[in-house]
């Protein structure tokens, strides 16, 4: 386990496609959208993420898009998605890992979110992370932090490892970390 975080604000590390917008999905996997036609911001999330702002969270997206990488997709499209997410959702930060080969923050590592600990002065161990793949799981048991695992698109191969919890939607995991918060 890696604790690179014992800062003073706990956050809630979102995942972008399955948590926060529709993800595309294709024989029983899900994939980032690649044109900017595609990015829909799921029902219920602005006001999901407003309630974990309102509870003192911070709210940091962690994204893998390796298609940025690969150049599937092109930085201007990327960052008009972003912008749109901003100015639809009231996260604090995006941090992005675009690498092609696996790296350090690409999830399952826990890169993103230590490097976001240091940067935000984060508690990891109070924090969670709230994903829709065994990836986000993976960075969150990594990092330190309370895995939620959003298990509403019945992706195939799902449970490599095994999150802390389950919710069908975001707003649905906003419920569970108010109540765990207690």
């Amino acid at each position: 386990m890696v604790v690179a975080g014992r800062g003073a604000n706990t956050c809630v590390f979102l995942d972008r496609d399955g948590v926060l917008n529709r993800p595309i999905l294709a024989d029983g996997r899900s994939y980032a959208p690649r044109e900017l036609s595609d990015f829909e911001i799921l029902p219920g999330v602005p006001d999901a993420v407003a309630a974990l702002k309102d509870a003192g969270f911070l709210t940091i997206v962690v994204t893998n898009q390796k298609d940025l990488g690969r150049g599937l997709v092109s930085q201007e499209t990327l960052d008009e998605m972003h912008r749109r997410l901003r100015a639809e959702v009231a996260v604090d930060d995006i941090v992005v890992c675009s690498c092609v080969d696996e790296c350090w923050c690409y999830k399952p590592n826990p890169g993103m979110l230590c490097e976001s600990a240091q940067t935000w002065d984060i508690e990891l161990n109070s924090s969670y992370i709230v994903g829709d793949t065994w990836r986000d799981v993976g960075a969150g048991k990594a990092a330190g932090c309370t895995t939620i695992l959003v298990d509403g698109w019945g992706y195939k191969d799902q449970y490599r490892l095994t999150p802390d919890h389950t919710a069908q939607d975001l707003p649905g995991a906003v419920d569970l970390i108010k109540r765990l918060s207690l």
